[in-house]
C-alpha cells in the first residue's frame, strides 16, 4: 500500500522554501546586440568540482530567457553584505540596471560587478526544463573571491552574518 501525498499549496512551499538561508547572486550576460543582461538569482549552487559546474535556474516567463539562453558566457556574482541595493536594483523592472553600477567586462563580454564577494564566469553549457523553470548549468572557466561577507537571505529578509 502507498502513503498518499501530503497536501500543501504553492504559498506553503515557497514559505517553507524561505526556512533555507541562501546567498544572493547576480547572474550576467551580454546578448548578441551587445546589450547588457542581469537579473537577481538566490537558486544558485555547486554541481561539480571536477569538472567545475555550477547551477542556477530562472523562470520559465522570464523575458530575458532567450538570451540567458543563446549567450556563449554569463558571470554569476555573489553579492557582498553591502550590496542589498545592487539586488533589489537587479530584481526591479528598471530599464537600465547598469546605469551608475561600476562593472568590468568579463568572458565573452558578461558584466562582473564591483565589490562582490565572489564571481565565477561560466560558459553556458547545459539547460534542463524544471516544472516551471528552466536549470542552467555552467562550466566554470574562471572565478575569484574576496574577504567579504556575503548577502544572505532568509524568511523572506536580507540577513548577514552575525
Amino acid at each position: 500500500m502507498s502513503t498518499p501525498a501530503l497536501a500543501f499549496d504553492s504559498t506553503t512551499f515557497r514559505r517553507t522554501l524561505g526556512m533555507f538561508a541562501t546567498g544572493i547572486t547576480v547572474i550576467t550576460a551580454r546578448a548578441s546586440d551587445g546589450s547588457l543582461i542581469g537579473l537577481t538569482v538566490s537558486s544558485f549552487n555547486s554541481v561539480s568540482l571536477n569538472p567545475p559546474l555550477i547551477v542556477w535556474s530562472l523562470t520559465n516567463t522570464s523575458a530575458v530567457r532567450e538570451v540567458l539562453e543563446s549567450c556563449e558566457y554569463y558571470a554569476v556574482n555573489v553579492l557582498a553584505a553591502d550590496q542589498e541595493a545592487l539586488s533589489n536594483l537587479f530584481a526591479s523592472k528598471v530599464a537600465d540596471r547598469f546605469a551608475g553600477v561600476d562593472w568590468e567586462p568579463g568572458l565573452g563580454g558578461a558584466p562582473v560587478l564591483a565589490g562582490c564577494c565572489a564571481v565565477f564566469e561560466c560558459r553556458n553549457t547545459l539547460r534542463y526544463p524544471g516544472g516551471d523553470h528552466v536549470m542552467f548549468i555552467g562550466e566554470v572557466e574562471r572565478c575569484d573571491r574576496s574577504e567579504r561577507d556575503p548577502l544572505l537571505f532568509f524568511n523572506g529578509k536580507y540577513r548577514q552574518l552575525a
